[in-house]
């Protein structure tokens, strides 16, 4: 991959880490602040809900953020754009879409088809 293309999803994704790790910070405040009034059982249940909703936007937001670490660290070392998979390019539109891409299109098909497991042989 070119090196202005390379520069520009390296722009991209430090724009989404910056997000992501806001949206984390805010997620995880919005988790653990409890001091709402609330006194009656089902407000109590209502607040617990929320809270645990909080949690996990949280965990997805975290895991943008690793994924965006690892997209940064695959541009540093020099393989963003490269299926870790056959090593074969990502098609520039698949890292429009989804700039943490590791797998090029048929690489992921055949993981998703697998339901994320990778083949063993057997005895």
């Amino acid at each position: 991959m070119e090196a202005t293309k390379v520069n520009y999803f390296r722009k991209r994704l430090l724009a989404e880490l910056r997000q992501h790790a806001r949206q984390v910070g805010e997620d995880q405040a919005a988790a653990i602040d409890t001091d709402d009034g609330a006194k009656e059982s089902a407000d109590l249940s209502l607040r617990d809900v929320i809270g645990e909703i909080a949690l996990r936007l949280g965990e997805r937001e975290s895991q943008m953020v690793a994924d965006i670490d690892q997209a940064l660290l695959r541009i540093e070392e020099g393989s963003y754009g490269q299926c870790v998979r056959c090593n074969q390019p990502i098609d520039e539109r698949r890292l429009e879409a989804l700039p943490t891409a590791r797998y090029d299109a048929a690489c992921q098909a055949a993981i998703e088809a697998t339901d994320g497991r990778t083949a063993r042989p057997t005895l």
